[in-house]
Formats: structure tokens, sequence, C-alpha cells
């Protein structure tokens, strides 16, 4: 591969998809060299996050001699050795792409793996030898340097690895449910997963108050990341909250979004058949009746294992000791029939 017109080669850049790194942020380029001097592969990208699992995508362009080079795109985690993840081959216009999904932190470079095969009906070069002078037919012959075909072979400059470029990659978090709701009295009980699946990592409950998070319940996870938060005294009423796992060596931090934590207190309730019309104007898919809750308040139930939120579309009931009226459709998903008690959030 000959490095004569280096001065021509184009900037390269490195990407990376779905959600995470900032395309203009990255680039690999070919830096420029003298005449025989090394093609180096060099990676330049600012310490964006990738998110797990998302594809790292290398493209750019080499000079065009070095067409039909094959490159390997390597990764190595903190402290481990160079393992590879993709292969391509420089095409004939220079153009290049590699792409490989990340799952941890650490660092990726492009390596040269081959030189191009030889152009179709040519044949490599070889040491060249021709018999001396007079020897017979047959006998053996001395071996003489062909300094015509050494000249017709130079041997390629090679390409050099490209400079190790670290890559920060995000874990992943997610917990069992969106919305938590919890029976008073009882202690909370939070499931969740934390990928890359390891064992030992810290991830916390927390809660907003006043603008600012606060931790209120830790655990470690177990083998394949799993973890059960658990704390005995959660508060009354609705709160907001997340989990957390603050990052480490392999993976940056990530939080799970925003969700409710709802405390639950018995009421009594029983069911009606909402057909006609109600006295808020509108018929909501699972309604209720509350004689003083506004119109439009969506009420959060739960009884015998099942969970649903239903919005205050009528009044009612309007029997002593009873605080609402389940409509036909929030009874059935309840599985709620008669008069009886159910957990409430209001």
């Amino acid at each position: 591969m000959r490095t004569t017109n280096m001065r021509c080669s184009r900037p390269i850049r490195i990407t990376a998809g779905a959600l995470a790194i900032a395309a203009p942020a990255s680039a690999v380029a070919l830096t420029a060299g003298q005449a025989d001097a090394l093609s180096a592969l060099e990676i330049r990208s600012a310490a964006d996050h990738l998110g797990y699992g998302h594809k790292l995508t290398v493209t750019g362009f080499a000079p065009r001699s070095d067409g039909g080079y094959r490159l390997a795109l390597e990764y190595a985690p903190p402290g481990r050795p160079w393992r590879t993840l993709g292969h391509t081959k420089i095409h004939s216009n220079g153009a290049f792409r590699l792409r490989a999904p990340l799952t941890q932190s650490g660092a990726v470079r492009v390596v040269p793996v081959t030189p191009p095969a030889p152009a179709s009906g040519s044949r490599p070069p070889g040491p060249g030898t021709v018999p001396s002078a007079g020897t017979a037919p047959g006998a053996a012959s001395t071996p003489v340097v062909a300094p015509n075909l050494l000249a017709a072979a130079p041997t390629p400059a090679p390409i050099a690895p490209s400079a190790p470029q670290p890559v920060t990659v995000k874990a992943k978090l997610s917990t069992a449910k969106d919305a938590v709701a919890v029976l008073s009295g009882r202690p909370l009980k939070l499931r969740g997963r934390l990928l890359p699946g390891r064992p030992g990592a810290v991830v916390r409950l927390q809660r907003r108050s006043r603008g600012r998070w606060h931790t209120i319940a830790r655990a470690r996870t177990r083998a394949g990341g799993r973890f059960v938060l658990r704390r005995a005294d959660h508060a009354a009423g609705t709160q907001i909250i997340r989990v957390r796992f603050a990052g480490d060596a392999r993976n940056s931090a990530v939080s799970t979004r925003p969700s409710k934590l709802m405390s639950l207190h018995p009421v009594v309730a029983s069911w009606y058949q909402d057909g006609g019309s109600t006295a808020c104007g509108f018929h909501a898919g699972n309604g209720v009746a509350s004689p003083g809750l506004r119109c439009g308040t969506k009420v959060t139930f739960a009884y015998h294992g099942r969970t649903v939120t239903a919005v205050v579309d009528d009044r009612g009931p309007f029997v002593p000791g009873r605080q609402f009226d389940l409509n036909q459709s929030t009874a059935a998903a309840l599985g709620f029939g008669g008069v009886d008690t159910v957990w409430s959030s209001q």
C-alpha cells in the first residue's frame, strides 16, 4: 500500500446509534503523512454517553490507495485485553463503516487486519531466480536476485492502529411498576433490575422534597442485577420517587423516570350501573362517584391484589358510612361486587 498521496486524505467521523452519543462531537480522522510514512488512524471523540446496548458506529474515509484493506473495531473494558467487535473493508472510494453494540464503558480503537488481496490475474512478487549462464538443463541453478523484480514490488506501508478512545456507556435501570401503591401501615417493597446484570451494585430509592432528591432506602443487586428496595415507615399521601444508580468504573449513572408512590387507606365502597347522565357531565371509562371530590380527580383503588385508577365523574353514594360508588367498569377491573372495604389513594 503506497502512501505517497497522503495529503488527499479526508476526515473520518465517528457517530453513535440510538439516543445517546451526539454525532457532531465525535470524529475519526486519517492523519496526513509524507511519502512512505505510516497511514495512522486517529479517533477523536468527546466523552459522550452511549445508551446501554446501543450501537456505536464508526464511519469515515481513507485514501483511495488503501481500498480493500481490512479493518477491525476493537474494544477493551478497564484493565482488560482488547477484543474484536466487528470487521469491515475500506471500499474502493476510501469509505468504511464499523458498527457494534456496547454494554460497558471502556476504550475503542480501529486497527488494520490484512492488506488488500492481489488484483485478479496478478501474481504476488517473489524473490526472483534466474539460472546461471551455461548451466546444463536439469542441473542445479544458482539463485540470482533480479533487480527489476524488486524494483517493481515495493513493500506496502502498513496502517498503524488508531489511538484508543474512551467511550462511556450508561447502565440500564428498570422497576416492576411505574406507579407504586402501598397499603397504609404495610412496608414498601419495590423490585427492579440493573443492567449489566452483576451482583453487588448499590441502588437507591429517592424521594423528591422541596426540589431536591433524598435517599430513603438502599439495596445491593443480586445475581442477574435484580434488587428489592424496602422501607417500613413510608409517609402517607402521594410522593414522587425514583430509583438511582450512581455509576461505577464499568457504567455511568442512571435513574428511572420520576413516578408516584401512593399510600392507600381503607374505605367502604359500593358499585352501581352507570348508564344515565352524570353529575359531572361526562362518563369516564373507569369511573367513580364521590360525594365531595372534584370532578376529574383521579383515585387509585386496590382490592384483593388488583389495582385500578378511576376518575370521579359522578356524585354519591348517598348512604352513611360509604365513601365511593364504583361504576361497573371499575368494579369489574377490581373483581369487586356488593359492598366491601377497598383501599383508596383519596
